[in-house]
């Protein structure tokens, strides 16, 4: 189980690797600005899950995220200048998959460690949301976390269904399945069709 898991860590790790890497082609940044958008994007959030739950963070234990990030990088940049265009799509379609990926893995770990199903599923959704948001305030772009359509919302459902799951009896695999299942449905959804949270309007007044 530890061995799939860790593979599937390091696929979560290479998606948000690729998102980076199409967001330092946007932003026409050198080699080095591409590893380090790359590194951001795909560590940011899981480095923050390790420190709050006062673990040792992972990619400092085990160099093959780098691995990861950097074939990811070399791949993305060989594909794009194939394609001399920027596929903004597959920016947000990497970012989708990345997102359900670290939200499951981050609530994963946050259970094996202790932590109750509500602080675990907060704790998926800064792993999911975190490098993303970092990225992008980088990239002086508005984050997609503070955009309309859902996306820190799909984690908490994404994570709910993990929980729900685990109530049911399902094993690790199927609760992570469904948890991803439900993220990547949901955001895709989304940015398919537009939903969004309630927000409020130019018009509406606070009662003094």
């Amino acid at each position: 189980m530890a061995t799939w898991l860790h593979w599937v860590d390091l696929a979560g790790v290479a998606v948000f690797a690729v998102a980076g890497t199409l967001m330092a082609y946007k932003k026409h940044m050198d080699g080095f600005g591409v590893v380090v958008l790359a590194s951001v994007t795909a560590i940011g959030g899981g480095t923050l899950r390790d420190m709050i739950l006062d673990l040792p963070v992972f990619w400092v234990q085990d160099p093959s995220y780098f691995y990861a990030i950097i074939a990811a990088a070399l791949i993305t940049i060989i594909w794009l200048r194939n394609k001399n265009t920027f596929p903004l799509h597959y920016l947000l379609f990497a970012d989708a998959i990345g997102l359900a990926f670290f939200n499951v893995m981050g609530l994963q770990k946050a259970l094996t460690y202790g932590a109750s199903p509500l602080i675990a599923i907060a704790l998926g959704t800064m792993t999911g949301v975190f490098g993303g948001l970092i990225r992008d305030v980088i990239c002086r772009e508005i984050p997609l976390v503070l955009k309309g359509e859902l996306y820190a919302t799909t984690c908490i459902i994404g994570g709910a269904a993990y929980i729900s799951a685990m109530l049911l009896g399902l094993s690790t695999v199927s609760c992570m399945l469904v948890g991803f299942v439900i993220t990547l449905a949901i955001r895709l959804g989304a940015m398919q069709w537009h939903w969004h949270l309630p927000v409020f309007q130019p018009h509406d007044k606070i009662d003094e």
